[in-house]
């Protein structure tokens, strides 16, 4: 049991043991770890693994946790990548439960991109300022979700969303899909 009362919890299916096992051991010296194997739920995906960090998506986030300990994690995704072949195999959904609430959905088919995404991720700390302007977003939003982008070989920005509705960005504006 880790000496820090935060909670991070793993939710997952289609992960191995020993993947879950080496996640557990770099994550144990920050966290208490809640492991929850679910029921697949999404027919296009051998593995899932969905990472709540009970903590904002921010500079001060990686510095606690700890570059060199963020490195490891991105290389056992990116092995995780590897092991299962290209296309739909593997979908990890990292989730920071800050205000508001920042999560990456990384999906990619082609392993090159999947540990592009990986690397880049950190990044997005540069474009948050940029992205969570006010006067840029609809009102209230809870919640922000990044998808990687092969195409532009970047993660954007796929949807927000506030407690009364879901929006997308569409033409320039974000457009109300609930």
């Amino acid at each position: 049991m880790s000496e820090n009362s935060l909670e991070t919890r793993l939710r997952y299916y289609g992960i191995s043991p020993w993947e879950i096992e080496v996640l557990y051991s770099y994550l144990n010296a920050r966290f208490f770890i809640s492991l929850k194997e679910i029921e697949s739920d999404d027919e296009e995906f051998v593995s899932f693994l969905d990472w709540e960090i009970p903590l904002a998506f921010n500079e001060e986030f990686f510095k606690w946790f700890d570059f060199k300990r963020w490195e490891k994690i991105k290389a056992v995704f990116k092995e995780m990548k590897r092991r299962r072949g290209s296309g739909n195999a593997i979908k990890i959904r990292i989730n920071f439960l800050g205000n508001p609430k920042i999560s990456f959905i990384l999906d990619t088919k082609e392993k090159q991109w999947f540990d592009n995404a990986l690397e880049k991720l950190d990044f997005v700390l540069e474009l948050l300022p940029y992205h969570m302007d006010p006067e840029k977003l609809p009102p209230n939003i809870s919640e922000l979700i990044y998808i990687f982008d092969p195409k532009s070989i970047r993660w954007r920005l796929n949807y927000v969303m506030s407690k009364e509705k879901k929006y997308v960005f569409k033409d320039d504006v974000w457009i109300a899909i609930n």
